[in-house]
């Protein structure tokens, strides 16, 4: 089934006939009169841009055939049409058409149009998205985020923990990425550029064969003379060169083709960078999991025997007498051992809490990695302490705390290890999407009459604009573009989430990453690199994850005192502790025999410090949210961020449109009622050559209809029709085979002086009561058939609409069509609530007053008439196949444009959001119960008393607790309830 990322990404050929998808929305590709090549229109200057003013506009269909009308002209690369503002905006090759000829076009389809200068629309914020290595709590994340607000020119900065990324929005015009970058590493942490928001492609290319600078400088400038090369970025040390250009200009081939062929010798090499060395941000987690790793191996090397000498050894016999002999004074061997190999764990091993704690407490700000310095310091100084002191004192007799100091940073280091273990499967779903893509293509050359000269396989990412790509069966689509020839079915479900094969032929929209199933197509590639269906779908779930949700405010505002609080408690629980010891506030008894009170108050204090978790707290949300997104992207439900899955948990009324959300939203014909002996192939024949001239939506329900009659041709040729005449408002009239047909209403047969017979007149009548509009037709001056036209509700919109209302979800139906059809579509659905006759403002006004009355509302649409209440609403949904503006107002994209997907977001931000209070709960109560217990709480009573070290490895649990926690949102199943209504896709004829 068709969806809107169809329409964003891929191009459709408008030259052929017989759309097979119901979505009322054109997409748009550049033209070129016949023998016109697009690399000769790249040679002949860039496209333009003009915006006109259309007035007379009134409905969707209206703009359909704005729209329609203007991509029919040669060299017009795009076009969109606002109802809303009456505007059209189109994009153009002036090679080949003109401001002007834009304008007649519009005005050819009955609408006032009038150019408006200096108008540019152009955006003037772009998105900058840089990834930061060595965060480890909220406190690091706010740091960043505090840094890149403060720079002149940034609108809105955010970082996010769990994805390392921090993406930024900004004016161009006012500061640079470079200055993003700056301020990053001055707050002590690595940043490398993961995009600067410009519309344009980038490939890494890995060149062997380049001896001196002089070559690589000869290879960057022969590369930046390139049209449509932006900017060419050289890193010898790793033969590498990334390379940033506009893809409808040119693309990768050239480039290695140019690098190739520089030089006398043409001892050049070229080849995609491979995977793994160009330092990406999957490259990037396996390196953090594998240095992890090493370090917990490596401590674990130096702390096991500090462990086993500490209190293992001490219970055997003849090995006590050898750790208990005396080296200088009463300096043990023992010691001396602890000493040596818990010295390498704290400040080789454990280097990287030192930097961090130094980069934190550089900005003012506290982190963990401060509360592990402190904690592991603090042992491990006294300890130092007590050994010069045993070597220089002959009567001194103290315990050693190595081992403390040295097991508190091993454990730390594997839950630091299962944490990023565990934060890697949060993402596996944008590497899942990512890896939809085929290593590699075939790729046809043509000859000028169409015919295959030749076939050739390649890396995928070599594809470029307007490459003819050959998919065989069962091989995966290599780009986004449309069939030039053959015929097939599609898998679209890794990418729509729809189940059924799609058939496909001649004119067919296809995305990049879907299954081939049958038979052999060719395909035309139109949208390629970061433009495809893919990249946008990756990049929005990407903007998903980085977006924060309200209520992580709530630890954000926790974490800026959680550090320096803990530190406050530790330092008092020592002090207590030491001080009622000193004064005898407790019984000699309760102090071990291997320790005196100093000790005892030491090891309460280093427990408290080490027990405390910011870490779990900042992670209990963005981890639930990664899971979330990732797995509603799995089911075809893409919700834009944290923000959007609070507010779809929390609603209890929902707003639904009705053209193209409740119903179909393509007219249909349902019912021919035929008044003369006549066969009803030769009717239709008649009815279609007088409609196929009509732009009108019903006409053209008619003329898909009569191809039914038809089937063995693909695009009929339909006989020819005479003096056409179109009537606003009213129908058609023409000369066919010299019989002349009227198609219209009532009002253009009375007009004709058509007699209206009484059957005709009740089926008239029957249409209207049931929201169908009938179309009557005369054959030389007498009725000679009624059409019944219908956009028919969608299948299972009935059963949607009763599970919401056992959900406690209020359903209202809101549109612009009139009262007897709304009221009939509402009573067929189950909706009791209807709004008619609504105009756009008015539709947010209708929320707006339901949000007054109290109500959480979700606003379902898909029309530009839509998205000033997709906005106006607390969660705006836009179904898959609705129009740009819609789908770029709302915060939940429904890709299959199925009804029952509202339910799946709504049943999946309450199960996403139950999962982020119990990470809450599981979070701050374990730092309520266990900081009390890491203090003695329990000591008096039950003589319990929490070790250093345990208290560090129970911190490490804590962190992966939540992650695990928020894993098995992995889990997640719709609604039993959707699992018994099979909602299948309507079939239009």
């Amino acid at each position: 089934m068709a969806t809107k990322f169809l329409a964003l990404a891929c191009i459709r050929n408008e030259s052929t006939r017989g759309d097979l998808s119901p979505r009322p929305h054109y997409p748009s590709m550049p033209k070129y009169p016949k023998g016109v090549s697009a690399e000769e229109t790249s040679l002949q200057g860039s496209e333009a841009k003009a915006m006109f003013s259309v007035t007379g506009m009134t409905c969707s269909a209206c703009a359909g055939s704005v729209e329609k009308a203007v991509k029919r002209l040669p060299g017009i690369r795009e076009a969109v049409v606002d109802v809303l503002n009456n505007r059209a905006q189109v994009m153009f090759y002036p090679s080949f058409v003109n401001e002007e000829t834009i304008r007649e076009a519009i005005e050819d389809v009955g609408f006032q149009a009038s150019l408006i200068k200096d108008e540019t629309n152009e955006k003037s914020i772009q998105v900058c998205r840089i990834r930061i290595n060595g965060m480890t709590c909220t406190s690091c994340s706010s740091t960043v985020e505090q840094a890149l607000q403060a720079i002149h020119g940034v609108q809105k900065a955010q970082v996010a923990l769990a994805t390392e990324e921090a993406e930024v929005h900004y004016d161009p015009k006012t500061v640079s990425h470079n200055q993003f970058m700056e301020a990053v590493e001055d707050t002590g942490f690595e940043a490398i550029l993961v995009s600067t928001g410009e519309d344009m492609s980038k490939i890494d290319l890995r060149v062997d064969g380049v001896r001196t600078d002089n070559s690589m400088r000869m290879l960057e400038n022969s590369l930046q003379a390139l049209p449509g090369v932006q900017a060419v970025d050289m890193s010898p040390e790793l033969k590498k060169i990334s390379v940033s250009y506009k893809p409808d200009m040119t693309g990768p081939r050239n480039f290695i083709r140019v690098i190739e062929s520089t030089g006398i010798s043409r001892r050049f090499k070229a080849i995609i960078y491979p995977e793994g060395e160009g330092g990406g941000r999957e490259t990037h987690k396996k390196e953090e999991i594998k240095q992890y790793f090493r370090s917990f191996m490596w401590s674990l090397i130096f702390t096991i025997p500090v462990f086993l000498t500490s209190m293992v050894f001490m219970y055997i016999p003849g090995i006590k007498y050898g750790l208990d002999a005396k080296v200088v004074n009463m300096l043990t061997v023992g010691e001396l051992i602890r000493w040596v190999l818990s010295t390498p764990v704290q400040f080789i091993i454990g280097r990287r809490f030192y930097s961090g704690s130094y980069k934190a407490l550089r900005h003012g700000s506290a982190n963990m990695d401060v509360l592990i310095a402190l904690g592991t310091n603090a042992a491990y100084f006294y300890s130092v302490y007590t050994v010069l002191r045993a070597a220089t004192s002959s009567d001194f007799e103290g315990k050693d705390f190595f081992e403390t100091s040295s097991m508190l940073i091993s454990f730390i280091l594997l839950g630091k290890y299962l944490e990023v273990l565990a934060k890697g499967k949060t993402s596996e779903a944008i590497a899942k999407l990512m890896n939809l893509a085929p290593e590699t293509a075939i790729l046809l050359t043509l000859d000028e009459e169409g015919n295959v000269i030749s076939e050739e396989e390649i890396d995928s990412r070599l594809i470029q604009k307007n490459d003819i790509i050959k998919v065989i069966p069962g091989a995966k689509v290599a780009s986004d573009g449309y069939v030039l020839w053959g015929q097939s079915h599609i898998n679209e479900s890794m990418i729509t989430g729809e189940a059924r094969p799609v058939a496909k032929r001649k004119g067919d929209t296809v995305i990049g990453g879907t299954v081939n199933e049958n038979g052999v197509l060719h395909i035309k590639a139109t949208k390629v690199g970061s433009e495809s269906a893919l990249a946008q779908i990756v990049r929005l779930v990407e903007s998903a994850q980085m977006a924060k949700a309200p209520v992580q405010k709530f630890a954000d505002r926790i974490s800026k005192y959680f550090v320096p609080l803990v530190i406050i408690l530790s330092f008092s629980t020592w002090l207590a502790w030491f001080l009622a010891g000193k004064f005898h506030g407790y019984p000699e008894s309760w102090i071990p025999s291997s320790m005196d009170r100093f000790e005892l108050a030491l090891q309460f204090g280093i427990s408290v410090m080490v027990i405390a978790c910011p870490c779990a707290l900042g992670l209990a949300t963005p981890t639930a949210v990664m899971v979330g997104t990732g797995v509603g992207a799995s089911q075809g439900v893409l919700i834009k961020g944290g923000q959007a899955l609070e507010g779809a948990h929390k609603v209890n009324c929902i707003v639904f449109d009705k053209t193209g959300t409740l119903t179909v939203g393509k007219p249909v014909v349902v019912n021919t009622r035929l008044l003369k002996n006549m066969v009803l192939h030769e009717f239709y024949e008649l009815v279609a050559a007088t409609e196929v001239n009509s732009e009108h939506p019903l006409a053209k329900a008619v003329v898909e209809y009569a191809k039914k009659f038809r089937e063995d041709e693909e695009n009929p040729a339909w006989p020819e029709a005479q003096d056409f005449i179109s009537v606003t408002g009213h129908g058609v009239k023409a000369v066919v085979r010299n019989r002349e047909v009227i198609v219209g209403n009532r009002s253009l047969m009375l007009d004709h002086n058509i007699a209206i017979p009484a059957d005709a007149q009740d089926m008239l009548t029957e249409t209207e009561v049931t929201a169908q509009t009938g179309i009557l037709v005369s054959i030389d001056g007498q009725v000679t058939g009624v059409l019944a036209i219908s956009d028919p509700v969608k299948p299972g919109a009935q059963e949607v609409i009763s599970i919401l209302k056992s959900m406690n979800v209020r359903s209202i139906m809101v549109t612009g069509d009139n009262w007897g059809t709304a009221s009939s579509i509402a009573r067929q659905i189950g909706i009791e609530t209807v709004v008619a006759e609504a105009k756009p403002e008015q539709k947010a006004e209708k929320v707006k007053d339901l949000q007054a009355a109290g109500y959480v509302v979700a606003m379902v649409g898909d029309g530009i008439n839509d998205s000033p209440a997709l906005v106006a609403a607390d969660v705006g949904m836009a179904i898959g196949a609705g129009t740009d503006i819609a789908i770029e107002a709302a915060d939940i994209v429904l890709m299959k444009s199925n009804l029952e997907d509202v339910i799946t977001a709504i049943h999946l931000s309450r199960k996403t959001f139950s999962r982020i209070r119990l990470n809450y709960i599981w979070a701050l109560g374990y730092n309520i119960l266990g900081i009390p217990i890491a203090a003695g709480a329990l000591f008096p009573s039950t003589g319990f008393r929490l070790p250093p070290w345990i208290a560090g490895a129970a911190m490490a649990a804590s962190s992966v607790s939540v992650v695990c926690c928020s894993l098995l949102l992995k889990n997640y199943k719709r609604p039993k309830k959707l699992e018994n209504l099979e909602i299948r896709g309507i079939k239009i004829e």
